[in-house]
């Protein structure tokens, strides 16, 4: 069982991991107006996994008795001055979205719900994961700066990714 202060705290991630959907789409929207088709590959994977995140959520609060609740979310951004400028900005959003999965982890700690703890673990790990592989897109765009052979390559690199569902899911 979740306490209510817990199911609060996942319903508020839930949208929160919707928005990061809504926010991931909205960048593959500006890549594919740039034509920048691999970049808009990436987000569209990102987008993939936060719903997924949000569904995984969703279906735990259910599992363990509560009652998910759905929320209204903001507008996303829509323009960026370059493909930097928006992977930065999806970094800057992975490190909200660690301190949130973080905090939803001390509340576990806090009231010793081991099962919400342990669910929580695999988000902690995933964060590591998001939060890298911005980092490291970022530091091939700032290597390759402005140099059109560079950005088509790091584009080409970006269209091999490929959505891999969490496991257990169908």
């Amino acid at each position: 069982m979740l306490s209510q202060k817990l199911i609060d705290a996942i319903n508020d991630q839930i949208q929160y991991e919707y928005y990061s959907a809504f926010i991931y789409k909205a960048m593959q929207a500006y890549f594919e107006d740039e034509d920048l088709p691999g970049m808009a590959n990436w987000m569209d994977i990102q987008f993939q996994e936060e719903v997924s995140h949000a569904e995984k959520m969703f279906h735990f609060v259910c599992d363990t008795g509560g009652r998910v609740l759905m929320q209204a979310m903001e507008t996303p951004h829509n323009d960026y001055s370059s493909p930097l400028e928006a992977f930065e900005e999806a970094l800057r959003h992975e490190q909200i979205v660690t301190s949130k999965i973080n905090d939803l982890m001390e509340l576990a700690q806090q009231e010793k719900n081991h099962a919400a703890q342990i669910f929580f673990q695999w988000f902690v790990t995933e964060q590591v994961e998001e939060e890298a592989n911005a980092s490291h897109i970022i530091a091939k765009l700032k290597r390759v700066k402005e140099d059109g052979r560079g950005l088509m390559m790091v584009d080409q690199d970006l269209a091999k990714r490929v959505f891999v569902p969490i496991a257990g899911e169908a």
